[in-house]
Formats: C-alpha cells, sequence, structure tokens
C-alpha cells in the first residue's frame, strides 16, 4: 500500500513540475522573441489640403441676363443676354456643358414634323475674351467670339450640351452671349383664328444649368 501510495505522490510531483514549467515558459517566453526597435517622424506636421470645384454664374451689367421676360417675339427676332460664368474654385475644369429645361407651349419647344412646319426657339452660345459691346451685340477681341454651341432648338439643350472649348482654369471667367431667336415661321391666321400647333402667343420657362468637372486627376513628385 505504501508503494502505491509512493507511486501516486511520484505521479502527482511530475504533473506539478510539467505544469510549473509550462507556466514558466509562457511568462518567460516572449523574451525569446524580443526586437530591436527604432523610429524617426517629422519634427511639423505635414498638411494635406483638398481643393475645390465652382462655378457662379452672373449678368453682365448693363444686361439682366435670365431675369428680364423676352416679351412680343416675331419670326426672325433674336434676342441677346449677356452673363459671366467663373470658375471660383481652386481646381482647373473641364467638360463645360449647358443645359436648358423647358417648360411651356410645345411648339416652341420642339420643331414640327411635316405636315406641321412649325420651328422652335433656337438657343446659341457665344463667348469673348473680352467684355462683350453690349449696344452691338458684338466681341472687340481680335480673334473675335467663339460660338461654343451653335443654334439648336430648345429640345435639343434637354441634353446637355458640350462646350467647343470645354476648359476653364481656376478663378478664371468666361464673357457669354445666349442669343434667344424664333425663327421664320409659314403660318396663316384666318378670320382671326390662330392656326393649330402655332408658335403664336406661346410662352416657355427656361432654367439654364452650367455644368463643370474637376481637372484630370495628376500624380506629382517633388
Amino acid at each position: 500500500m505504501h508503494g502505491a501510495m509512493h507511486r501516486t505522490l511520484a505521479s502527482w510531483r511530475g504533473i506539478a513540475i510539467a505544469f510549473i514549467g509550462g507556466v514558466l515558459l509562457l511568462v518567460t517566453g516572449p523574451s525569446v522573441f524580443a526586437v530591436l526597435n527604432a523610429q524617426t517622424s517629422n519634427a511639423s506636421p505635414q498638411v494635406v489640403a483638398a481643393g475645390t470645384l465652382k462655378l457662379t454664374m452672373s449678368p453682365t451689367s448693363p444686361s439682366t441676363g435670365f431675369g428680364t421676360t423676352i416679351t412680343n417675339l416675331a419670326p426672325g427676332d433674336a434676342v441677346n443676354r449677356y452673363i459671366d460664368l467663373t470658375n471660383s474654385g481652386t481646381l482647373d475644369a473641364q467638360g463645360l456643358t449647358v443645359g436648358i429645361a423647358a417648360t411651356g407651349t410645345a411648339s416652341l419647344i420642339t420643331d414640327g414634323v411635316s405636315a406641321v412646319t412649325t420651328k422652335a426657339l433656337k438657343v446659341t452660345v457665344k463667348s469673348c475674351v473680352l467684355a462683350w459691346t453690349q449696344a452691338g451685340g458684338t466681341c472687340a477681341d481680335v480673334g473675335g467670339a467663339v460660338t461654343l454651341v451653335g443654334a439648336a432648338p430648345l429640345s435639343t439643350f434637354a441634353t446637355p450640351q458640350a462646350f467647343s472649348s470645354a476648359s476653364l482654369a481656376a478663378a478664371a471667367g468666361l464673357h457669354l452671349q445666349i442669343q434667344t431667336a424664333l425663327p421664320d415661321q409659314a403660318e396663316t391666321t384666318t378670320n382671326g383664328t390662330l392656326p393649330v400647333n402655332t408658335v403664336q402667343s406661346g410662352s416657355v420657362s427656361l432654367t439654364y444649368t452650367f455644368n463643370e468637372l474637376q481637372r484630370t486627376a495628376t500624380t506629382t513628385n517633388s
């Protein structure tokens, strides 16, 4: 019996020693993997700032831009209004477009399809490096006016139209002439009754939306 107890105690003693050894290994183990370490950092924090993309529009005095109603147009008439478009952000822009949301008389928005021959209002966008001479609607720059968007019916502008010169540097601007014209029509009013699908007495409300995109992203080295 004493021999059996001795063997049991010996077994427990072995287990206890193994357990203590494992604990010591866990405690001291990480020191085996200790490494040297060094680091450095910049004394002054580096500042990183994002740019801005902004597009603003204002009438070019004495023109009131889009702020005054155009009334009593006759076929063949054209009215020029003048606005300044400015990239007031810090980033260069590209992809300039103009869209027009038009509501009102359909014959003034979309050209008629045979046998209806009505012709809708047409819009043309031109630019001048110098301020426009509004009295005569002329551009005094030696290069003359640049047509950014050729004459097109209002319905065309439901899809934004790209400017022929579509980039605009930061803080730069465009002097724009926006022409609204009613083309010549072939209509006959009989005994005071206007023809069907006429442009006469019609009206539309127009909202112009100019859009620009940021310049192409770049990678620089310095």
